[in-house]
């Protein structure tokens, strides 16, 4: 459920305000991208290349003579493609396998959870890596890693708020009225940890995309000639004394992007919480 005053009090949040001009940037970004960037991306001038920033290119060239400013703007759509997949996967596994686990309690909850606790063992990256040992590297193993490291996340949390709503008294009275499980859990439960899964929906979006910058860095995830902020920032490893701007751009696109994210988890969770209502 909604709190009251929820957009007055959302302009007011520090937090949420901040967080939620940085996940623009982000998204308009990725768009623009489709629309216009400054040179093609792709397009390499060997002549001009490891430039500074100029009036001809704004944030410089890379090694290759390509813009950097066009990479970054077309490095954004991989960051928001695998963030939105990812957490997808997560989120629609994990709640219904939670909700699963709540409803169902026992041997179900029991198996459901040490299952979760079995995937924590395999952290996205390390994953990846198993992934690409046997498929090969690329952009699709990398979201399906970090799909798959999402799923017990959100099954935990899931789990935990469902417990919570099945104890309340009018879930009870749902049940004595004859109302099935799935009907509780559809019409009750499931609306009443919606605000949990946004929030959390919204802090696993930034780790998305900070693993999807690890795992190109490491080579295991967007792969060339697909412009990726993590690919940039290998590819500018061994030019930091030659071009060190040439790491500073894409480290400040993630840094950005992460922040923001995070930003707008943590203000997300003051604002859909019934309990800080009246705190801003």
């Amino acid at each position: 459920m909604t709190p009251p005053g929820l957009w007055p009090r959302a302009r007011r949040h520090p937090s949420f305000v901040l967080g939620a001009a940085l996940t623009a940037l982000l998204v308009a970004a990725a768009l623009l991208s489709y629309l216009w960037t400054p040179w093609p991306p792709l397009e390499m001038d060997m002549a001009g290349k490891l430039q500074g920033p100029s009036a001809q290119h704004w944030l410089g060239t890379d090694a290759f003579g390509r813009d950097v400013a066009s990479l970054l703007l077309v490095g954004a759509r991989a960051s928001i493609l695998v963030g939105v997949i990812a957490v997808g996967i997560g989120l629609v596994a994990g709640t219904a396998l939670g909700l699963l686990a709540a409803a169902r309690r026992g041997w179900v909850e029991e198996t459901v959870m040490r299952l979760a606790d079995f995937s924590l063992a395999f952290p996205a990256i390390l994953s990846a890596i198993m992934l690409t040992a046997v498929f090969g590297p690329g952009i699709t193993n990398a979201i399906v890693a970090i799909g798959i490291y999402n799923i017990p996340m959100f099954a935990r949390i899931a789990r935990g708020s469902a417990n919570a709503v099945w104890a309340r008294e009018y879930v009870t009275a749902a049940r004595a009225c004859g109302k099935g499980a799935l009907a509780i859990t559809l019409q009750h439960v499931l609306p009443n940890i919606s605000a949990a899964l946004i929030v959390q929906s919204t802090i696993r979006f930034a780790v998305a995309i900070l693993a999807e910058a690890a795992l190109s860095y490491l080579g295991l995830g967007t792969q060339p000639p697909q412009p990726s902020w993590g690919r940039m920032l290998s590819e500018a490893q061994t030019l930091m004394f030659q071009q060190p701007l040439l790491a500073v751009f894409p480290g400040m696109a993630i840094a950005l992007a992460v922040l923001g994210l995070n930003l707008l988890g943590d203000g997300l969770r003051d604002l859909l919480d019934p309990r800080l209502a009246g705190t801003r």
